[in-house]
């Protein structure tokens, strides 16, 4: 018992190191018990989704971490309790109490609760001569088609935003913040605020919005952009995919920095949101879309040994039916590999990159295959326009940006309008990506190839499935019936160089696999385990090519189609 101790000890603390002077530090506990998503019943209602993650998440919370916050209070500690991922984090642990912490069995790992920035990108300043016209970006994707033809805008969706705050007075975001009712504003559970101290990466302790405040403000003017990309309208300033959608935000930056606690926090917050006491929560208040134009870089503390936190509040959201969109960030000129965005690099998250104008990818928007992980899983899912956007800014203004923190909003503004057009949709994550991708737009590139997958295939590490486009996938979405007969199988992605995931609805435990090539030679077989999310298979072994799958079930229920494997 001893030795396992030991072991564990200097497995945990290869996450947090002390300096010589043994200064106290902010640290997150993860515990091991977590909520398994693939064991979570099959549940069709978005609200019976996350009520069961919520209250799942809650009892295994409560129930592991009790002995650690007697610890934590008999020694005065200050920390805060998380159960979207079954986590604590503690304020100013000194080496000490961090070693007494590392004998508790219950603990899977500590890390560091490093500041981390936002997504950069290059901002014009604004000026009087903005456009007021359909902005390019949104005409480039369609979705004032969608307007015009199928006369849906967005009503009835809810999209959520975590950022450095939002402007929620700007004429262009007003009316659509789910607190205001056209005569007075009602904050609960529309607005929350993670941040409650300033970033020690600032010299000036200031911040113009104040600390905990208790209603939407944005202290850096990155939110209020990537806002009014998604839902912004003024009279006749058309700069939001989705004008007719409501949106709830939560400040999870201080000036541009946040912690991975604040980011977690604000997660946590959208699968139940909160009044602005943080009491009384209520999932049916949860928004159907998260947009994320942020990320942690490893030179600010996240890395591939802690990566896995993120995954686990990304997984849980997904799996209480909210879409969870993710910028990819702003690496391209590092080439092939440079998506590590640890938000934007799981399969739960759908990652966006950057297109200009003349549908070619961004210089600046990065690339997959992910490396960091060594999954070499396919990134960016899709692309959007992220070049030249012009939206909303602080002080009632316009202006324009660039980066991939401007591509994500217009995917969560599609996914609301999708929403808006068939309300059955609202929850079911996976069938929504799907037609993301299958309604895609392949783009120019200059690149021609990324881990041997070469830019004319679809999909690629280059630019995914290609460009979204709202029109078709609002089609597509308006003709998606839940109908199910026996042979609805959902494959994703399909090609794939590995993974590929299945959803059957009916199907819920232990099924076997056999795959067959074009020859008819039986070449792989398993058991594969089915939950809400279905279940993944990898043929990463195989050469690539066309394989046929059949999926038998102790009942005699057989499912058979196509794979590709490229």
């Amino acid at each position: 018992m001893r030795n396992s101790i030991l072991l564990f000890f200097l497995f945990i603390t290869s996450f947090v190191s002390f300096n010589s002077n043994e200064e106290a530090k902010d640290v997150i506990v993860i515990f091991k018990e977590q909520l398994d998503t693939n064991q979570i019943p099959s549940f069709r209602n978005k609200e019976d989704k996350g009520r069961y993650v919520f209250e799942q998440t809650q009892k295994i919370a409560d129930q592991s971490q009790k002995r650690i916050i007697q610890y934590l209070n008999h020694e005065h500690l200050e920390y805060q309790s998380f159960h979207i991922i079954n986590a604590i984090q503690i304020k100013k642990i000194h080496p000490n109490q961090y070693q007494f912490l590392t004998q508790f069995e219950e603990i899977d790992y500590i890390q560091e609760d490093f500041p981390v920035p936002s997504i950069s990108y290059d901002r014009i300043p604004n000026t009087n001569n903005y456009s007021r016209d359909i902005q390019w970006g949104i005409s480039n994707i369609n979705a004032d088609k969608v307007w015009e033809e199928l006369g849906i805008r967005g009503k009835n969706a809810v999209i959520a935003g975590q950022d450095t705050g939002y402007d929620w007075t700007h004429p262009a975001l007003m009316n659509s913040y789910r607190g205001w009712n056209g005569i007075m504003a009602e904050h609960d559970y529309h607005w929350h605020d993670a941040i409650r101290e300033y970033s020690a990466l600032h010299s000036n302790q200031t911040n113009n919005c104040g600390l905990d405040i208790k209603e939407p403000c944005d202290d850096n003017g990155h939110g209020t952009h990537t806002m009014g990309t998604m839902v912004g309208v003024a009279d006749d300033m058309q700069i939001g995919v989705a004008p007719e959608a409501k949106w709830i935000a939560c400040r999870n930056m201080e000036r541009g920095w946040g912690t991975p606690s604040s980011y977690i926090e604000c997660f946590e917050w959208f699968l139940a949101p909160t009044d602005l006491n943080n009491e009384h929560p209520d999932v049916t208040m949860s928004p159907h879309v998260i947009n994320n134009s942020w990320a942690c870089p490893a030179i600010e503390g996240c890395n591939p040994d802690n990566y896995n936190t993120m995954k686990v509040v990304v997984d849980n959201l997904k799996a209480a039916g909210i879409f969870v969109v993710v910028s990819a960030g702003n690496n391209g000129l590092n080439g092939c590999g440079s998506v590590d965005a640890p938000a934007g690099i799981f399969e739960s998250s759908f990652t966006v990159g950057a297109s200009d104008i003349e549908d070619t990818l961004a210089y600046f928007s990065s690339m997959g295959p992910v490396m960091t992980d060594g999954s070499g899983r396919l990134k960016p899912n899709v692309v959007a326009p992220g070049v030249d956007i012009q939206s909303s800014t602080l002080g009632n203004g316009y202006g324009n940006s660039s980066g991939t923190s401007m591509a994500g909003p217009h995917v969560a503004g599609v996914v609301a309008l999708m929403i808006a057009a068939n309300p059955d949709l609202a929850g079911q994550v996976e069938q929504l990506e799907t037609i993301l991708e299958q309604t895609a737009v392949p783009i120019h590139t200059l690149i021609d190839e990324c881990d041997g997958i070469s830019s004319n295939r679809i999909p690629n590490p280059i630019f995914g499935f290609g460009k979204i486009d709202a029109y078709a996938a609002v089609k597509a979405a308006m003709e998606y019936s839940f109908d199910y007969n026996e042979q609805d199988v959902f494959v994703y992605p399909n090609p794939s160089n590995d993974i590929f995931h299945f959803l059957i609805p009916e199907f819920k435990g232990q099924y076997s696999i056999s795959i067959w090539n074009m020859k008819g030679e039986w070449v792989h077989e398993q058991q594969l385990t089915f939950g809400v999310n279905g279940s993944f298979l990898s043929l990463g072994h195989l050469a690539n090519g066309v394989y046929y799958y059949q999926i038998n079930g102790s009942e005699g229920i057989s499912k058979t189609g196509k794979l590709v494997r490229i």
